[in-house]
């Protein structure tokens, strides 16, 4: 692999010079210029960005930093996250790390990246409590229980359950089951918000609240013993989903001519149901490209922390929701 040693030697010039051509740091004639750039391309240089980086302090990498839970995340928040940083001449890099202090706390140690968006975010998450003693700047997609203070985009789980909840009692339900999924740490902020809303909202409607947990897969779905006299399901565990659709299928249960159901998931996996789903679908990537510029916004102006930003889950029908009969 060429140096810059080897590039100098074959242009004729010094190493400073060299550097002078790569960092822009002083100006340098036409000649000398493509001459250095002649060589590099002859001998295949290419320079080391992460180097010339980390020796100006600045590295232009942010990581998304998401843990290994079981139920995953939603590929938008990725792929505009990616987009955001890039328009911005930012680096996007993803570190799958569990939801404690000690392996952020050694990935930031090593001063890799300018900031941290932080995914999957717990209501007490040892992850930020270790943002913020390392001092790295941050911003969340997602909450902790008190997030004043800290800069963060998140779901509007209360407006979100309350537009489902509109759809379901406008086909004429009343009796409307929540399930959800089971999740290997008990403060995972969607789902504990989302129940809060959805009790608060049936109190506050006259609804009798009926909540069931599973774990997220289609064989925990197939054994879903749904409360009787229920109507309509919201679900807020789309694995599980595909199993139950399958029990109720085998059970002569209509789909949606008997029961009605509202899935918080995904649009590319609501067209394999049978029926197609009628879907509550996550602002994922509005959120992504959010989450990534207010950590740019905080990186290239420091200020006071911004107005946090919510954004409700949209309505999309499908087939899977229809007047109650």
């Amino acid at each position: 692999m060429a140096t810059v040693r080897d590039v100098a030697e074959r242009a004729g010039v010094s190493i400073a010079t060299v550097s002078f051509v790569l960092n822009g740091t002083k100006p340098v004639t036409a000649a000398t210029r493509n001459r250095v750039e002649s060589a590099m391309s002859e001998l295949g240089y290419h320079r080391n960005v992460l180097a010339r980086a980390l020796a100006a302090r600045r590295t232009r990498i942010i990581a998304l930093a998401h843990p290994r839970l079981d139920n995953g995340f939603g590929s938008d928040f990725i792929t505009s996250a990616s987009r955001a940083a890039r328009a911005r001449g930012y680096h996007l890099v993803l570190w799958p790390v569990d939801n404690d202090s000690d392996e952020i706390g050694e990935l930031i140690g090593q001063g890799l990246v300018d900031g941290v968006v932080l995914m999957e975010v717990l209501l007490e998450d040892a992850r930020v409590e270790a943002l913020l003693a390392a001092g790295t700047p941050f911003a969340l997609i997602g909450r902790t229980a008190d997030p004043a203070g800290l800069i963060h985009v998140d779901i509007d789980f209360d407006q979100s359950m309350s537009d489902a909840l509109d759809h379901l009692q406008e086909l004429g339900h009343q009796d409307i089951t929540l399930i959800t999924a089971t999740q290997p740490l008990p403060e995972y902020g969607p789902k504990v918000r989302s129940e809060a809303a959805y009790r608060r909202l049936c109190a506050k409607r006259g609804l009798r609240p009926f909540l069931l947990e599973c774990e997220p897969t289609v064989a925990a779905g197939r054994a879903i013993q749904l409360p009787p006299g229920t109507t309509a399901v919201i679900l807020m565990n789309e694995l599980a989903g595909f199993g139950l659709l399958s029990q109720l299928a085998g059970a002569g249960i209509d789909v949606p001519a008997d029961l009605s159901i509202l899935s918080f998931g995904s649009p590319a996996l609501a067209p394999i149901a049978e029926p197609q789903l009628t879907i509550m679908r996550a602002p994922g990537a509005i959120l992504g490209t959010l989450g990534v510029d207010a950590l740019i916004d905080h990186l290239e102006t420091p200020g006071p922390t911004p107005p946090p930003q919510l954004h409700p889950c949209t309505l999309e029908p499908g087939a899977s929701t229809t007047l109650r009969r």
